[in-house]
């Protein structure tokens, strides 16, 4: 009876072990190292992953950016939705692309310029991959999300004292959860089932919730056809 209150608590609170059984019977180990090799451990696996994909948002200079990407070492592909507007980014080794409506064009100055010749010039970037040079400065600023390495590393790279909190299970996976000064610097839920993969990420200081899914699972990524192309060259309109 005992036993069977103790499986009911659990599925219930999410967190497994009690009444002396091993919590990390049957798991890939991770959960019994120190949070240090925790943090070591999920960071290596998350570099020599082939693939991931990031969902959620994420809060940079007062700025929130929802994320949909999927990310692999050559690059990206996914959508990005920033003060009300969504466009698309594409980029395949270095070269980036955006994807985005009309609106998107007419309002990039951050001006709402009615004019006829604007209006019309915006609706022909419309659903076109409009490429972005490398020396425009937008190229820094969206390239980011479109680069594994970067991303991750600045993701998951949590700083503070670090400590385990229990372990979890997400979407019927069992994980530990490493956290940073007890969850006010943020905090990762990482697997203990295959690879010490981290599926979840809350950001310090309600910076963002990031999803990070679909480990290794390849997609196909290549550059749009010349015909849906638009190269200004050296730099974007309105940039």
């Amino acid at each position: 009876m005992a036993r069977a209150v103790c499986a009911l608590f659990v599925a219930g609170a999410g967190v497994t072990g009690c009444g002396g059984e091993d919590p990390d019977a049957g798991t890939n180990g991770v959960g019994k190292l120190p949070p240090a090799k925790i943090q070591s451990r999920t960071q290596s696996a998350a570099e020599a992953a082939g693939a991931v994909r990031l969902s959620g948002a994420v809060v940079s200079n007062k700025r929130t950016y929802k994320l949909d990407m999927q990310l692999k070492k050559d690059g990206g592909t996914g959508s990005v939705t920033s003060d009300g507007v969504t466009f698309r980014l594409l980029r395949v080794d270095e070269h980036l692309f955006i994807n985005a409506d009309a609106d998107f064009w007419n309002h990039q100055d951050g001006k709402s310029d009615d004019s006829t010749s604007d209006t019309a010039a915006a609706g022909k970037l419309e659903g076109m991959y409009v490429k972005v040079p490398k020396g425009d400065p937008a190229y820094q600023q969206l390239s980011v999300f479109t680069d594994k390495d970067v991303l991750l590393d600045g993701l998951l790279s949590l700083q503070g004292e670090l400590a385990t909190d229990g372990h979890h299970k997400l979407n019927g996976v069992r994980t530990i959860r490493l956290t940073s000064d007890k969850g006010a610097g943020g905090r990762i839920d990482v697997s203990l089932e295959g690879k010490p993969y981290p599926l979840l990420l809350v950001r310090a200081g309600d910076a963002g919730t990031i999803r990070l899914t679909d480990w290794g699972r390849d997609f196909t990524l290549k550059a749009p056809d010349k015909a849906d192309t638009v190269d200004y060259g050296q730099q974007l309109p309105s940039s």
